[in-house]
Order: C-alpha cells, then structure tokens, then sequence
C-alpha cells in the first residue's frame, strides 16, 4: 500500500481521538524498546513475508533456503503468514510455512499482464491442492491501481473460487473499497483489508483510533453477510520520509505496534502486520520510507 491522495487525516474526523494506547514520553527509549521487545516476544496472529534481501527485487528468483530461512527467523513470533505472489519463488513461502507449522495466506499477485495473472492463478489452484493454503486472497489493491476492471477481477477470484470450493478465498483491497464494491464483499468468504493510517496522514498520536475506525467501516459493510474483516496489511515506518502529520521515526513504529498488537489481542482481531524485514527496492515505490517498514532490518537483525 502506498499514498492515498483522497483520504488524509482529518483535524475534525470521526477518527481524531487520541489513542489510549502507549504514551512514549512515559518510557526512556530503553523502556519502549523493551516493552516492544515484549510485545514481540508475547506472539502476534500474522505477518506479512518479505521475500527480497539487498539488491533483489520482483522478478527475481528467490530460492526455497532462502524462504526458509526466514521462515525459521519470524517462526517463534507468528502464527500466520502472508505472502503475496505464487510464482518467481514466492511459492516456497506456503510449502515452508507449512512445513515449519505455520498458517498461510497466499496471494495470487494480478496486475495489467494476463499473461502473468494466468500463471499466478493456476499456481495458486496448485498450492491449495498441495494443501498448504489456508486462505487464498486473489488480488492485491488490484482496483486501487486501475490494473483491472471490477468485472475482470471478479472472473479470477469466481475461478478460483470454483477450483478450490473447500478453502476459504478473498480478495485485498484497502477498507474503503468494500464500500465502493458491495460487489467484492458477496464474493468473498472473508474480506481482507488493509488499514494504514501512516498513508493518510495520520499523527501517531491518533493512529490507533484512527486504524480502529478503519476496520469499523470494513466490518459494518461486511456485517449483513456475517463474514468476517482481517486486516490483511498495517504498520508504520521506522524511517523515512514523513506524510502530512504521520511521521516516520523509530518511535512512532514502536509505538504503532505495539497499540496495535495489544488492541488485536484484547479484542480477538485478527491482523497481519506488515512487515517481517525491510526492504530496499521499495524505494522504488514508495520513496526513501518505502525501505523502512520491517520489525527486523535488511541483514535480518531485529530492529529494537
């Protein structure tokens, strides 16, 4: 996820409460780390895989020891994982989660080559059929990109659907796209949105409150149909570039996970954050901040 021109923090939105979580000038940078430390150490549901070390990027490809090993690195923290493509390597992502016991959410990455989205959507069929696919999420900010029509995507994620009957599928968009395409929620089993506060703007001070509002307004449009909101992406870069009020520093990230962390706990909410380890081709994308998004560095080494 990246910049949303239309959806900056409002100074008078229904969201501008300050959260009730940590309060960082009540900690030495000691105490947060620690506290963060703990936090991490306590477990999360889900995290969303990093594929690429230094130098890579998509359409690399990435070796199964390579997958593995990191696998092994976030396996004592979570107990899902998020992967987005099925090929180039990305496919190793579910057979070794599985293989280290952990949960997966695998993502079939569609974008303006149907070419490619035809390998990706067969691949992802595979994998479910290997029975290392827990939740198949067909798409990703696929609509916020204009790389497909609605029409389009709703055809992959029918044949998906219809291949795959006993696994559970969705498509991820950001949470406000669920409203705009009542659509994707009669679709989909579960609706998966993302939810970043950073993109909009938002003071650290208000992210929780302003993510919490985030989730609400997925949950109340999937509420007639009773399916069930995960938020498949949030986060907050340790570094970086600041956007509007939202600023990048090792702080806010402290702090940004671990409110959300224990919001997710306390109300059995179930979250995928993003991400495991930095990456620098996001740069790319997303600008200097792009490469500062993962509880551990480039070199795998945890952060605080």
């Amino acid at each position: 996820m990246s910049f949303r021109k239309d959806h900056f923090f409002k100074e008078n939105g229904a969201h501008n409460i300050k959260s009730s979580g940590v309060k960082q000038s009540d900690y030495s940078e000691a105490e947060l780390k620690q506290l963060w430390s703990n936090t991490l150490n306590k477990g999360m549901h889900g995290i969303c895989f990093s594929m690429y070390e230094d130098g890579q990027e998509p359409g690399d490809h990435i070796t199964m020891e390579q997958v593995e090993r990191r696998i092994e690195i976030i396996k004592p923290y979570t107990k899902w994982v998020r992967s987005f493509s099925c090929i180039e390597g990305n496919e190793n992502v579910p057979i070794m989660a599985h293989k280290h016991g952990i949960k997966t959410m695998v993502g079939a990455w569609l974008s303006d080559d149907l070419e490619k989205n035809e390998e990706e959507v067969t691949a992802l069929i595979d994998l479910a059929k290997q029975g290392v696919v827990d939740i198949a999420a067909v798409g990703n900010e696929v609509l916020y990109r204009n790389d497909l029509t609605l029409e389009q995507l709703l055809d992959y994620i029918k044949r998906v659907k219809a291949a795959i009957p006993h696994i559970a599928v969705g498509y991820v968009d950001a949470y406000y796209e669920f409203s705009v395409h009542p659509e994707l929620v009669e679709i989909s089993d579960v609706i998966l949105a993302n939810c970043y506060p950073y993109w909009e703007g938002t003071p650290v001070e208000f992210s929780n409150s302003h993510m919490q509002s985030m989730f609400m307004q997925a949950s109340n449009t999937a509420a007639l149909s009773g399916k069930k909101v995960i938020i498949t992406e949030t986060g907050w870069p340790s570094q970086g570039e600041s956007l509007k009020g939202a600023e990048a520093s090792a702080g806010n990230a402290m702090k940004y996970f671990i409110d959300t962390q224990q919001w997710s706990d306390k109300n059995d909410i179930e979250i995928f954050y993003f991400s495991s380890f930095d990456e620098s081709w996001k740069k790319g994308d997303e600008g200097e901040v792009g490469a500062y998004w993962g509880l551990w560095d480039k070199v795998e080494k945890l952060k605080f």
